[in-house]
């Protein structure tokens, strides 16, 4: 169950820190993610992760490994980098193309030990990130980074996933916020389940979860998207 806020929850495209974020990121310029961190314009950061993750990772639900390494993509202060490691005790690999967001990451983690995985901090570009076969990842988490991507993006970063995740391997995703509309703009860009199906080839992949969670933090109700997916 998720908690009841204390007062109406204002609409994602109408909060003041979407608004502003809106007005830095340019998205033929990716320096502008790390002008939006200098201003600490971070509406996607609540401190910590996300509730539905924490459940599923705890859960036995899906048979997620607990050895290996896994990927954090736009992970910025790597709360989510942390929950892996920590949970799963995979050596997890946080990776944003902001450098005040790895120094942000780096203070967090240093202050953060974690009893199994060791997590690691990388400044680098998603798209960009290649890996011979014997390396893969064993799990991917993607918190809100396939929507903050521009659309057009969006093919190449399920190249991408299918590229990082060895046969076997976990592709995690929450999705957040739906219910914006394709004439708005982004980020976040206006963004459907049914997107990442169209990107997710289903000879490459296996899903094993799609399902609006039930215990969404109380301004994410009725807007986040849960999905886990198997390599093939």
């Amino acid at each position: 169950m998720s908690s009841q806020p204390a007062e109406p929850i204002v609409p994602v495209r109408d909060r003041p820190a979407i608004k502003a974020l809106r007005t830095i990121i340019k998205p033929d310029e990716q320096n502008t993610w790390d002008e939006a961190w200098k201003q600490n314009v971070t509406p996607w950061d609540a401190g910590g992760s996300q509730p539905p993750l924490r459940a599923l990772l705890e859960s036995k639900r899906v048979p997620l490994p607990t050895a290996g390494k896994a990927l954090v993509p736009g992970a910025g202060r790597a709360w989510d980098a942390l929950l892996v490691a920590s949970t799963l005790g995979l050596d997890t690999v946080a990776v944003d193309i902001s450098p005040t967001a790895i120094a942000e990451a780096q203070r967090v983690v240093e202050s953060t030990p974690t009893p199994k995985g060791k997590v690691s901090i990388e400044e680098g570009d998603f798209f960009a990130l290649a890996l011979p076969e014997s390396e893969r990842y064993d799990l991917i988490l993607d918190y809100t980074f396939f929507g903050a991507i521009p659309p057009s993006l969006r093919a190449d970063w399920g190249a991408q996933m299918a590229a990082l995740a060895k046969p076997g391997g976990y592709l995690i995703s929450l999705l957040f916020p739906l219910g914006l509309s394709p004439e708005e703009g982004g980020p976040p860009h206006y963004v459907i389940p049914e997107h990442l199906d169209q990107v997710l080839s289903s000879k490459d992949w296996t899903k094993l979860i799609a399902e609006a969670p039930e215990n969404s933090s109380y301004d994410h109700v009725g807007k986040d998207w849960l999905t886990v997916w198997r390599r093939n």
